[in-house]
């Protein structure tokens, strides 16, 4: 957990577990991640390595290619193997960035 949450630090936007509590809503650009579900490793009923399945959603409220190559840069550092995908929600008025990878945390 400690290495993800360095990473976080790095990427230097605010962030929240899952998302911001009531009235501490930030301005974009801002994250939010999740532990969506774990990939450990296993064998004889024993994991040896626990495996996270992790969601960096990154919000902004237009399309900021400084902040996507922020984040990249900081997951390359790490030698993290990451998907992407992006959409627009409507009703935020804001673009999602998802980065989708897989850590021990």
């Amino acid at each position: 957990m400690r290495e993800l949450l360095n990473m976080l630090n790095e990427i230097n936007i605010p962030y929240a577990y899952d998302h911001f509590a009531e009235g501490e809503s930030q301005e974009p650009p801002f994250a939010c991640y999740l532990l969506v579900g774990s990939d450990h490793f296993m064998a004889d009923g024993k994991v040896y390595h626990k495996i996270s399945q992790v969601y960096l959603e990154v919000y902004t409220d237009s399309k900021d290619l400084s902040v996507e190559q922020q984040v990249e840069s900081v997951l390359d550092e790490h030698g993290i193997c990451y998907v992407r995908s992006e959409t627009w929600i409507e009703s935020e008025k804001l673009y999602e960035v998802l980065y989708s990878f897989e850590m021990e945390v």
